[in-house]
């Protein structure tokens, strides 16, 4: 927890930093693109893979998964409460410090409330799809890692067709929407922000109550 704090430290001291020099030309363009290049690429999806994988993926690595399974209940329900778990924990975790940041941006208000909201639609979106991975394969954190250096880092930034293949995509374009700052790939909706991450977290919690159905814990 605390490195993840610590990660979060870093990006709120480079926003007192930018918003304190006096040679920034447009404080609400420069603030988009470090929030999103920082909070969105690095402290959001980190801080909901190390909690959200470990959900469950502790659990089959250590074999009591079973103990769960031996409850009278469903296997939707165990992935339920397991996300909303997960969730409880990393997205205050990388609510408050991304909010600081973009107060400390003195930007105005809209950078703010984008980047609140942003933060919160990742945060749940991450969090669901990180628990399909901690059932999925072993060692997810090592997986989860590789999956947002590569894809939610590098290839998400090759245009809009492959942004939209990622979450990182739509925290994006709800910061660009209610900015109205262009970062040149491509800006849907902050309705389309909003309803193609929920989509997300609906098959990722399905896939995961698949998942367990499907798995053999001794």
């Amino acid at each position: 927890v605390l490195a993840l704090l610590g990660l979060s430290a870093v990006l709120v001291l480079v926003s007192l930093a930018v918003g304190l020099a006096e040679d920034v030309e447009d404080p609400l363009e420069v603030g988009v693109a470090l929030i999103d290049l920082m909070g969105f690429t690095l402290v959001v999806p980190i801080v909901a893979l190390v909690f959200a994988a470990a959900a469950l993926g502790d659990t089959r690595e250590d074999a009591t998964l079973v103990y769960l399974w031996l409850r009278p209940m469903g296997r939707f329900p165990i992935a339920l409460g397991a996300w909303l778990a997960s969730v409880t924990v990393s997205v205050p975790l990388t609510l408050l410090p991304l909010a600081v940041s973009a107060v400390l941006l003195d930007a105005g208000s809209d950078l703010v409330a984008a980047t609140v909201l942003a933060a919160l639609v990742g945060g749940v979106t991450y969090a669901a799809v990180f628990l399909f991975l901690g059932v999925l394969v072993r060692n997810p954190v090592i997986w989860g890692v590789v999956y947002i250096l590569l894809w939610e880092g590098l290839v998400a930034q090759f245009g809009a067709a492959t942004a939209r293949m990622a979450v990182r995509g739509y925290t994006r374009s709800i910061l660009t929407s209610m900015t109205d700052v262009d970062l040149d790939l491509g800006t849907l909706s902050v309705t389309m922000g909003i309803v193609v991450p929920a989509a997300i977290v609906v098959s990722a919690l399905a896939l995961t109550s698949w998942r367990l159905n499907e798995m053999e814990v001794a």
